[in-house]
């Protein structure tokens, strides 16, 4: 059977009225795919970053997490952990840091289960050239 190609334009948009348990399941059920979504609803598909980018980012992650074990005011976060941010976008970025405080205000339910974490207190991602 021949099957034509599909094309996709350049900037492919999908605007999605998903609660926040809805992309939740999205994110579950999809766990090949990396997901974030925009405070205005719309769903960002993550593509596989390039080796530059991946070394920036395990360079991030390599100064973030060194100090917050030394200071031991917080702990740090890799880039599969999500954030519901104060907009309401979630996000995984690609470092992050929440306070002690606020680390010990979360039950074991909400530190165990792989939902988003609400805000954190510092988060870095880094940006290509070609990012939007």
């Amino acid at each position: 059977m021949n099957v034509p190609p599909v094309t996709l334009p350049n900037n492919l948009e999908l605007t999605i009225n998903l609660s926040d348990e809805q992309f939740w399941q999205l994110c579950q059920n999809n766990r090949d795919w990396r997901f974030e979504r925009a405070a205005s609803g719309e769903l960002i598909i993550m593509a596989p970053t390039g080796g530059e980018t991946g070394n920036r980012n395990i360079e991030l992650s390599d100064q973030v997490q060194p100090w917050s074990r030394q200071n031991n005011l917080g702990k740090a976060f890799d880039s599969s952990t999500g954030f519901k941010l104060p907009n309401g976008a979630n996000r995984s970025p690609d470092a992050s840091w929440i306070t002690i405080e606020r680390w010990e205000s979360l039950t074991k339910e909400q530190r165990q289960r792989r939902k988003f974490l609400h805000s954190g207190n510092f988060l870095i991602s880094t940006r290509l050239r070609y990012s939007r």
